[in-house]
């Protein structure tokens, strides 16, 4: 990680630098282009008024002072250019050094509190798990992130994306220029109005119309012209207006549908073609990237080029709007041989932006894992094995805990080892192992490396109930919440991968004489359709259901020490049952009477 940090940090200030030159730059041209302008004012005095020298003086000022903007505008933007590269490099070292959270995108859009484990290992949210990965600049990238995490993959799938992101982990050129061309993207283009314009029905068909428009509109200029140098009687030239006129009100209901639709996915489209285009001079050699290059295209043509079309046809529609242009463009059915050139755009590639938005998508996720694989090199990626279920971790942590108080166990499930029972104190460690669990599981499944040292994993369903609140609006208990929450997890069982489940403080919400008849038919329940897990408990009397399930399940727990008056946790995981209670010793070193 030191390396990765000290390479960001030399990057981050080489970019501050840069940042620094463009802006002193973009001051002097500034300045340089005021004072020509006063300059011009002068001369145009003593040409005008005065009559003092010749017009070419005004000519050569001129051409100095738009020489002066053009630079000036170059300037900016390089100094934008190198202000985004320096954040995207402040956000990467705060990732690195735990100090994220609020600095990306949480991605709660994509929360829904009846997934099986989202909510309970923190996958959306501030300072979640998202925010530390997500670094995508289009929704795309982000939608593909999350469905990454949300549910398990294939495993051919993931190995092929464990190859890419392998390519991608040192191509930090790539990830700095996507960042930088990202914020305006971001913004402007989100995949469903694209996709929607690109899926419609045509509105404007065929080709005879819109070489009938583009002959009316070349005729109704040349008659225009001929009639006002005196070759074409007015009156023959307005027939041939008139002519015009009645082509585009034949059509004008359709033609306005046109341009209407084409305002909202037309937004930032010289951005979005500015990241395709970054994206296809990126040389690939896994095959999973070379696919994605390869879908950024339609018949050989590149998908950059294609939208760049699309892009020009929307900057010329809107010359319409020009005060000067509006009476020319009348004449030249704008309006009209636009919405054709638009509609042939769409029937020749709008079926293409889903394929390209995907691939873009994709390839931006891909680039969010091999950012945090370079940013965390220790972390591993996961042994992934056909035949389950399998979990096998060691020297297991959470990733969203600072290196210097992320303590690690290990942990082993499969058939024959099935459930582990832990006991111990509130804040000894038992919630955050079930999350580094449940996290390391939802990583490694969607592609990513995690805080482990050696995990072997087979696809597994994920079930949690560990964060499980009562809701006074919809009048549910604390346990009546739990209760759709296991029962949640059990529906997992009927899926077509084994299960893994992580229940927190099983049934706490109820006696403890019910609550070990239940979580003990529960858990043997789960373990009787094939599933492994762990359960943990602050009850002792939950501890004995391993008795009975045997060898196939044991029990471990998290110490606590009491000591001055305050608890102390080595958050180390245990064999056998906790066999010391520090509660009542707590509570009475806080002040609180105990007869």
């Amino acid at each position: 990680m030191s390396d990765a940090a000290e390479i960001h940090r030399e990057r981050l200030a080489a970019r501050r630098a840069a940042a620094e030159l463009a802006a002193r730059s973009a001051r002097r041209l500034s300045n340089a282009r005021l004072a020509s302008f006063a300059l011009g004012l002068g001369v145009a005095w003593l040409v005008i008024v005065e009559r003092a020298i010749s017009p070419f003086w005004l000519v050569g000022i001129g051409a100095v002072f738009l020489a002066l903007v053009v630079a000036h505008d170059a300037a900016r933007r390089k100094r934008v250019s190198a202000e985004r590269a320096s954040e995207h490099h402040e956000h990467a070292l705060a990732r690195m050094e735990n100090r994220f959270a609020g600095l990306g995108r949480t991605g709660e859009r994509y929360l829904d509190p009846e997934h099986a484990y989202a909510m309970h290992i923190d996958l959306f949210g501030h300072g979640s798990l998202f925010e530390l990965l997500s670094r995508a600049q289009t929704r795309a990238g982000e939608d593909r992130l999350a469905a990454w995490l949300l549910a398990p993959s294939a495993l051919d799938a993931l190995r092929e994306r464990h190859a890419a992101v392998d390519e991608l982990r040192e191509r930090l050129d790539l990830r700095e220029d996507l960042a930088v061309l990202g914020p305006e993207v971001r913004h402007g283009v989100h995949p469903e109005p694209l996709i929607e314009w690109g899926s419609a029905p045509e509105a404007l068909r065929g080709r005879a119309p819109r070489y009938v428009a583009a002959a009316l509109a070349t005729a109704s200029v040349c008659a225009v012209i001929a009639a006002t140098s005196g070759a074409l009687p007015w009156l023959l030239a307005l027939a041939v207006v008139a002519v015009q006129t009645a082509f585009a009100l034949v059509y004008n209901k359709r033609v306005t549908a046109v341009l209407k639709s084409i305002e909202a996915p037309a937004r930032d489209l010289a951005q979005l073609t500015a990241l395709v285009e970054r994206v296809e001079r990126e040389p690939f050699s896994t095959p999973r990237l070379v696919a994605l290059r390869a879908a950024l295209g339609t018949d050989g043509v590149p998908a950059s080029r294609e939208l760049a079309r699309l892009h020009r046809l929307v900057a010329l529609l809107d010359w319409r709007r020009n005060q000067l242009f509006a009476p020319v463009s009348l004449l030249l059915l704008w309006s009209t041989q636009n919405a054709f050139a638009l509609e042939a755009w769409r029937a020749r590639c709008g079926h293409e932006l889903t394929g390209w938005l995907d691939a873009l998508g994709e390839l931006e996720a891909l680039c969010d894992l091999a950012a945090h694989a370079f940013e965390h090199p220790a972390d591993c990626f996961p042994e992934l094995v056909a035949a389950g279920p399998v979990f096998d971790a060691h020297g297991l942590g959470h990733p969203l805990l600072p290196d210097a108080r992320c303590v690690r166990n290990d942990l082993a499930l499969d058939p024959d080892h099935a459930l582990v029972v832990i006991s111990g104190s509130n804040m000894s460690g038992k919630s955050t192992l079930l999350r580094s669990i449940g996290t390391a599981v939802a990583m490694a499944l969607a592609g990513a490396p995690v805080r482990a040292s050696r995990l072997r994993l087979s696809p597994l369903a994920l079930g949690a109930s560990i964060r499980v609140q009562d809701s006074l609006q919809e009048g549910a208990s604390r346990f009546f919440a739990e209760l759709l929450c296991l029962r949640r997890v059990v529906a997992l069982t009927e899926g077509p991968l084994p299960l893994l489940f992580l229940l927190d403080e099983i049934l706490q919400g109820t006696n403890s004489h019910d609550r070990q008849i239940g979580a003990s038919a529960l858990v043997r329940g789960l373990l009787a359709r094939g599933a492994i897990g762990l359960v943990t408990t602050h009850d002792l009397a939950l501890t004995q259901m391993v008795d009975a399930l045997a060898p196939r399940a044991r029990n471990a727990h998290f110490a606590d020490e009491l000591r001055d008056g305050e608890m102390h946790f080595d958050y180390r995981l245990a064999e056998g049952v906790v066999r010391r209670s520090n509660a009542l010793a707590l509570m009475r070193s806080v002040g609180l009477e105990l007869d």
